[in-house]
């Protein structure tokens, strides 16, 4: 089926773009195999208005003419539909190919690839390979909840969401009705910030804690988007990234270097544990749970208390 369209679109396109008058419907169901085949006109309209917008979304320019009997016809105009020259040195088309790389495990994958191969026709040039390695690492951004396709989308349309999120300190999820903003990766994990509407202010989600489908609603947002950097210094504080007082761990020997390499002061305890002081901000509690039995909070009393409660809605399921 994925083939049959692909080929419909081609043919499709090319009748729009080598016409040099406008076709009307009819004309362009009796030059196209697939349409002559469709069951009826119905059929075919939906077929046709449906292809027309997929060749529009993957950015060709159509045409829509009326002549002056009031029939409609289309066309796409070469000088329309030509890119401009593409002209990239070594350095900027390997951060394109850099780019691209990052994205490896979700729908972006598909849409980097195929900028590449646009570049390429478009006259990259051919001693410039944008997906060479440059250096020992290579950028890798995981995304592997099902929830991040569906709020990707619904951040990229404004359209409000609903899904059951389960918080750290809760044993079962609940309801969320959610104005999606932006999505941003911190340590590794999924963030979506925006405007919880049954609380009535901002929140951030961690997608990994979303369970279920994410469904979608089909109405305007309610309150007012901020711009990406508000968003992001948002995320940084609810993931845990801006912190105002430091915290005293206990934390055992040759575990932990994420918490080491934010730790302010390291003392060895003896015993295969070390004690450190690392920055207390909003989200900490959530990350040391993440390390389990390798550490045991001191102090301040209020933190020790959240990771103990986290640990405890853990065991219960």
């Amino acid at each position: 089926m994925a083939i049959a369209k692909a080929e419909r679109l081609m043919n499709l396109a090319l009748c729009l773009l080598g016409t040099r008058r406008p076709l009307s419907k009819r004309e362009l169901r009796d030059s196209i195999e697939a349409y002559l085949e469709a069951s009826s006109d119905d059929s075919f309209n939906r077929m046709f208005e449906r292809d027309k917008d997929d060749l529009r979304e993957l950015g060709l320019v159509i045409e829509t003419v009326e002549n002056l009997d009031g029939d409609v016809g289309y066309l796409a105009r070469r000088d329309s539909n030509r890119l401009p020259p593409i002209t990239l040195d070594a350095e900027e088309a390997a951060a394109l190919g850099l780019a691209a790389k990052v994205w490896q495990q979700a729908r972006l994958a598909g849409a980097a690839s195929g900028a590449l191969q646009k570049l390429r026709a478009a006259g990259l040039p051919e001693d410039v390979d944008p997906y060479e390695a440059h250096g020992a690492l290579e950028p890798r951004i995981p995304v592997h909840e099902a929830a991040f396709e569906p709020l990707m989308l619904a951040c990229r349309d404004r359209r409000p969401v609903v899904f059951e999120y389960r918080k750290a300190t809760a044993a079962h999820p609940e309801t969320r009705h959610v104005e999606p903003w932006a999505l941003e990766c911190w340590r590794g994990h999924w963030y979506l910030a925006g405007w919880d509407r049954d609380r009535g202010a901002e929140r951030v989600f961690r997608l990994s804690r979303i369970t279920g489908k994410v469904r979608s609603r089909g109405t305007r947002f309610t309150a007012e988007v901020p711009d990406v950097v508000t968003v992001r210094e948002t995320v940084a504080g609810w993931a845990g990234e801006t912190a105002d007082r430091s915290a005293l761990i206990r934390l055992r020997t040759d575990a932990g270097y994420p918490l080491r390499a934010k730790a302010t002061a390291v003392r060895e305890l003896g015993g295969g544990w070390d004690e450190l002081e690392i920055p207390y901000g909003h989200g900490l509690d959530a990350w040391l749970v993440e390390f389990g039995p390798d550490v045991v909070v001191l102090e301040p009393a209020e933190l020790r208390a959240d990771v103990v409660d986290r640990l405890r809605a853990v065991a219960k399921g």
